[in-house]
């Protein structure tokens, strides 16, 4: 007879004791349960112990999660919470070293623990903590292992950051701006610092205050990844922390001190791999960066600015200064402002007054500000490109003004120039990185690709939005190919002709669409089953082999992460916490299962509950997208099992896996991509031997039956 659905079949093992083998009924109170194991091995005081998961980070079981304890799940008898913490919190007073170094250890194994957590710092736990990191007695090991408890405690939310002190947040921006430190101490010190910054203004200033700029650059400089990454995510908080005014100063300071060519050649090109945390800093270092030129990019041109006046004739000028000078000084005023009307014309502006196509915003003075860095870097480049454009017929020639300020608009949107920062993001350009001024730059090669492509289309004025179209192609393609320098992003750019951009746009086509006459629309419903069903099975094996996850903490920190996998029977997703830097655990490894029997639904973007209470503003777009949940039966209650997928293509194949688990439709984009480009190959091989055969819309009709049978032949009769 099988047991009841609330009764899991367990083993409890102590130490020096024979394990046990008992039935766990979860209706029964943990008190209960506790006593009858304690009276197994004949200990008394049943209130003195607790059980935990035996692998793992040794999680307490309590009411609120014993939910996760299935069959077959190891658990162990261990001191229970309070006692614990109690203890550990004496040995921190220890006059022994090595006591107060055990002490530790053992607390930062168990600070993940939340019910843990909660017994530490309602001992004032966090104070004792504090107290070792601010006499800084040891500085090896010893404070190391209380910076990283510490954190650890701090991580849970029950304690806000705003409550530190002054004189203790002095003493770790200390240890980061000491020179003889144990290498373990400062990633955690900048880290604590980093915490600070993004969730205490007040505190945030006096960090900016204490930590010197240069030092931040010596802990970059120094070839230990972990320290660079802690530096590079200190150093990004403060910039994000600052106002606008300031964040330039900053910025002009680090440029100052070669920062962006250390980036290029020793972390960018650096032999070891690019952490994803560092490509996330890196991201936002070059989004904060293109924030800076957004109050250009939202200014209209003032009509009564006398500076903005003479950029602008400045730009008539460099264009056509010989005319200028061969007409001589004394012609009359009207006549002068005649001729700069109709060189402004010639130079691509809309208006007489070049002022007016200024005013929209974005792009704003921007626009001009690209237009006046094109005529100065290259100069050369600049008069070709206007005295060319303004020689041809009225109908071909291409506006340099108005090409302009569209392709500053266009690649302010490329490049998410005034859009805030993602807090997951990774899309870093490393070009960005190549040059002082890559925006500048960047357009300097796009309004001469423009040029190039408006004569390959041989283009008019009316064809201007259908250049731009290939224009922002050319330039999304090649940047998404990440080059990684302005040279190598030039001979990409130049090689993807109008002539390439359209092979390639049939090309795409050619994948995407099938043919629609009736007889390939029948064929390809009859593969649809089977290919669908090779669908299923590679989500399947894709959940087999498992994927690493972020966890996400309430601010968003990425730091820690876990595995999780299905079990080769396809029964059970195994999943448990993984230390960085470890690669992917074994399935015999991982803790924690979950019976795919018990999961109830698959949720998706707002519908999370880990994503539902953060809001709906902008930032929290990219979360969306990538968030999915498991809701499934824990004892008589529904529970979540929370994921943020790494990428979108990671997020389609988790979904779409466990939708074909649940007996669900598989519905995601990469679903309808796959299954287009299997039935677009599948029925190109089965019409192999009909290629050049034209096939018709409608069958061929049935011929009427002859009017005897008499010309049937007997196989029986031999012949002669």
């Amino acid at each position: 007879m099988a047991p009841p659905r609330n009764v899991v079949k367990i083993a409890v093992q102590m130490r020096d004791a024979i394990p046990q083998l008992i039935q766990l009924d979860q209706a029964k109170p943990l008190a209960a349960v506790l006593k009858e194991v304690c009276d197994a091995w004949s200990l008394t005081h049943s209130q003195r112990y607790a059980l935990q998961f035996a692998d793992g980070h040794k999680r307490y079981i309590t009411e609120n999660n014993r939910g996760e304890i299935k069959n077959g799940s190891i658990l162990c008898l261990s001191t229970a919470p309070d006692l614990e913490a109690e203890r550990l919190l004496g040995g921190l007073q220890s006059a022994s070293h090595e006591g107060r170094r055990e002490a530790l250890k053992h607390l930062v194994l168990l600070a993940s623990d939340m019910t843990f957590a909660q017994e530490v710092i309602s001992r004032d736990g966090l104070q004792r903590l504090g107290t070792i990191i601010e006499d800084g007695d040891d500085l090896g090991e010893v404070l190391a292992l209380g910076l990283r408890a510490f954190l650890e405690l701090m991580e849970h939310g029950v304690v806000s950051w705003e409550t530190l002190s002054i004189p203790f947040v002095r003493k770790v921006v200390c240890y980061v701006n000491m020179n003889l430190m144990d290498a373990s101490v400062q990633p955690l010190a900048l880290r604590l610092l980093e915490s600070v910054t993004l969730s205490s203004p007040a505190l945030g200033q006096l960090v900016k205050s204490e930590v010197p700029l240069d030092r931040l650059l010596v802990h970059l400089q120094v070839m230990n990844q972990q320290l660079q990454t802690k530096a590079m995510a200190l150093l990004t908080a403060l910039l994000q922390g600052a106002s606008h005014a300031e964040r330039k100063q900053m910025l002009d300071y680090l440029w100052q001190r070669n920062l962006r060519q250390f980036i290029y050649k020793n972390i960018i090109h650096s032999a070891a791999p690019l952490g994803d945390e560092m490509a996330h800093h890196l991201y936002v270092l070059q989004a904060l960066t293109l924030g800076l030129l957004e109050p250009r990019m939202r200014t209209p041109i003032d009509p009564y600015s006398q500076e903005q006046r003479d950029q602008l004739q400045a730009l008539r000028q460099a264009a056509f200064e010989s005319e200028g000078e061969s007409l001589g000084t004394g012609m009359s005023a009207d006549r002068r402002r005649s001729l700069c009307a109709r060189e402004f014309r010639k130079l691509g502006f809309s208006n007489s007054n070049p002022a007016q196509d200024l005013e929209r915003v974005p792009p704003g003075l921007l626009a001009l500000d690209n237009m006046l860095f094109f005529s100065r870097q290259a100069p050369s480049a600049y008069s070709r490109f206007v005295l060319e454009n303004s020689s041809r017929e009225d109908k071909h020639e291409c506006p340099f003004a108005r090409s302009s300020i569209q392709l500053t608009l266009l690649l302010c949107e490329l490049l998410h120039v005034g859009e805030p920062c993602s807090e997951t993001a990774q899309d870093f350009s490393p070009m960005f990185f190549s040059q002082d001024q890559s925006f500048h730059e960047l357009f300097c090669v796009a309004i001469q690709l423009l040029n190039k492509t408006w004569k390959e289309m041989r283009a008019t004025q009316e064809d201007f939005d259908k250049v731009m179209q290939v224009v922002r192609e050319q330039l999304a393609r090649t940047l998404a190919l990440k080059p990684t320098s302005l040279e190598l992003f030039r001979t990409k750019v130049n090689a993807l002709t109008y002539a390439e951009v359209l092979r390639l746009r049939q090309t795409e086509r050619l994948h995407q669409e099938g043919t629609l006459a009736p007889p390939i629309l029948e064929l390809r419903e009859k593969l649809k089953p089977e290919l669908l069903g090779l669908i299923r099975q590679q989500r399947l094996l894709r959940l087999s082999e498992g994927t690493l996850f972020h966890k996400i903490s309430s601010r968003r920190r990425q730091d820690k992460l876990w595995f999780c996998c299905l079990s080769p029977n396809h029964k059970v997703l195994q999943y448990g916490d993984v230390e960085e830097g470890t690669g992917a655990p074994t399935p015999e490894n991982l803790p924690e299962q979950l019976p795919v029997a018990d999961i109830r639904a698959l949720l998706t973007g707002k519908d999370c509950p880990h994503v539902r209470e953060k809001g709906s503003g902008k930032q929290n777009k990219d979360l969306y997208e990538l968030a999915f949940s498991i809701s499934y039966d824990r004892g008589e209650e529904e529970a979540y099992l929370n994921f943020i997928a790494p990428s979108k293509r990671d997020f389609h194949l988790w979904t779409d896996g466990l939708s074909a688990l649940l007996g669900s439709p598989m519905g995601s984009e990469q679903t309808r991509l796959d299954l287009e480009q299997l039935l677009t190959m599948e029925t190109k091989l089965q019409l192999l031997d009909l290629e050049n055969v034209p096939i018709p819309d409608q069958p061929p009709p049935v011929p009427p039956p002859p009017t005897n049978f008499n010309f049937c032949y007997d196989c029986t009769i031999a012949e002669p």
